[in-house]
């Protein structure tokens, strides 16, 4: 009864926000499209499209929300109007009760609050639809972040998931753009991504890869996480102090260098990229802060952990020969990338796939580099590519994403920031470190370990395979004497019978005669 009555409530919102329009618009059955036009009798929308959408979800609650945002970074797969207005979700929701709260952190911990913490702030600083935050202080003066997981999610999730499935499985079936929408895919992906913030060791171990990869950077700061006190639904970590970076008067009345702080946000997330391969995926203005304090002053602060992106080489040199090739306007390269990568069929014509892109790309170049938006280059490129059936790979989404994130947060900072001149330098020193002598040198390093293991058996192996080849040389020559022998053994038993029977003969002879 309660999915029953989960359903209705959805079912009025559907049609409250003109959803069903947007739903059943694109399906091919003839009855659906007549049913579309009997719902939509007498009803004039005063939104756009994407903004009922989002609307719509916002009305839905906390995991639909959820769902609308991770639904804004497959661009790939939505209008460009839907996936704008999808981005402005805010995940915004009323705190859960104090006491209740602090129930959770005692059953986490299995003792009361005052054994753990000298204080313990009952008002939460920030709330969400998976969790909430409280400030506190450890017995040993050290002032903390707690994080809670928000009660009975799992249940909530679970349940509104299911409804995700079916009503996919139905989208998949019935709408002319269900396969190419993949529902049934996003639904699963969105599955993976919730349960896998409902672990919140998860994030904190996110947090702490970041931290290790960030040090010496001297640009970005990650709170540490105090172990002990980290389960799986509640953790605890360094309290980190900061002016949120939305409030570029207030930094810049601190005397923040605003242009040099946008170019460092470009800086850390090439860095995480193209060194680390393992990138902050949620670097929205309300998850970034900027250092104020005298020892730390102008770093930015990086906090929630819960999405993280992650690259392999191959990747990320995909990724860096892409970008140059774009600097370098050598569409041609860009086209090639796609058909070695094996992101396209390979009987795809790569003089087709070169003036798809081509027309993609020039019409940006036109403009000065400070007005060329880099993520929207790579949003449209994927958009274009859809034709050759290219397989666009989770992971990049991720990356653009973010890339857009970024670049938005940039010039936020600084209008005049050019990302381009910023990036290129970088890519191309990461290119020459990767392909030129300093590339050769750090593999040999990494290597290294192994072959100093290979080389005292180098030339055991080596004899064993000569053995192995020799061995494999003389076996026809060994089959063909078997059978050879096997012959003359059937010729030697045929002429041993054919003696034995003439000696009986003669002996049957000479008793006849005598």
């Amino acid at each position: 009864m309660r999915h029953v009555g989960r359903l209705v409530f959805i079912c009025v919102t559907v049609l409250r926000y003109g959803l069903d329009e947007l739903a059943l618009g694109s399906f091919r059955q003839r009855w659906l499209r007549a049913l579309v036009r009997i719902l939509t009798i007498g009803r004039r929308p005063d939104q756009p499209r994407g903004v009922r959408l989002r609307q719509g979800l916002e009305r839905l609650g906390p995991i639909f929300v959820k769902f609308g945002q991770v639904l804004s970074t497959r661009r790939d797969l939505l209008p460009p109007d839907y996936a704008d207005e999808l981005a402005k979700l805010q995940d915004r929701v009323p705190p859960f009760p104090a006491a209740q709260s602090r129930a959770l952190v005692e059953a986490a911990f299995r003792r009361p609050v005052e054994e753990v913490f000298a204080s313990f702030d009952a008002e939460p600083v920030a709330s969400a639809s998976i969790a909430q935050v409280h400030f506190a202080t450890l017995q040993d003066g050290r002032e903390v972040a707690v994080k809670v997981l928000r009660p009975g999610m799992l249940d909530v999730i679970d349940g509104d998931l299911a409804l995700m499935r079916t009503l996919a499985a139905w989208i998949e079936r019935l709408s002319a753009d269900g396969k190419r929408l993949k529902p049934r895919e996003v639904v699963a992906e969105f599955d993976t991504y919730l349960h896998d913030e409902l672990d919140l060791v998860r994030e904190a171990a996110n947090a702490a890869q970041l931290r290790r990869n960030m040090d010496g950077l001297g640009l970005v700061m990650v709170p540490e996480m105090i172990w002990p006190l980290c389960t799986h639904n509640v953790i605890v970590m360094e309290r980190m102090k900061g002016v949120p970076i939305s409030q570029v008067q207030r930094l810049r009345e601190a005397g923040v260098d605003i242009p040099k702080l946008a170019r460092d946000g470009v800086t850390i997330f090439f860095t995480q990229v193209f060194r680390d391969g393992f990138f902050h995926a949620d670097m929205h203005p309300g998850n970034i802060q900027v250092s104020v304090d005298a020892a730390t002053f102008g770093r930015y602060i990086a906090l929630d952990f819960g999405i993280v992106g992650t690259l392999t080489e191959f990747d990320k040199d995909y990724l860096a020969q892409n970008f140059i090739a774009f600097f370098r306007r050598d569409y041609k390269r860009v086209a090639e990338l796609h058909v070695e990568s094996g992101w396209v069929p390979k009987e795809t014509r790569v003089d087709a796939l070169e003036g798809a892109i081509r027309a993609v790309c020039e019409p940006h170049f036109d403009r000065p580099l400070k007005d060329i938006s880099l993520g929207q280059v790579l949003l449209r490129l994927f958009q274009a590519s859809r034709r050759f059936n290219v397989e666009i790979q989770p992971q990049l989404v991720l990356l653009q994403k973010t890339l857009l994130n970024v670049e938005g947060l940039g010039r936020q900072l600084d209008p005049e920031l050019d990302l381009w001149t910023t990036a290129k330098p970088f890519l191309e020193r990461w290119m020459r470190e990767q392909i030129g002598w300093q590339g050769l040198a750090a593999r040999l390093q990494n290597e290294a370990p192994r072959y100093a293991q290979l080389l005292p058996e180098l030339p055991r192996l080596v004899h064993q395979a000569l053995q192995r080849d020799t061995a494999a040389a003389e076996r026809p020559l060994l089959e063909a004497l078997l059978v050879e022998q096997r012959r003359t053994n059937r010729l030697l038993r045929a002429l041993v019978a054919a003696l034995c029977g003439f000696a009986a003969g003669a002996l049957l002879m000479l008793v006849l005669l005598y």
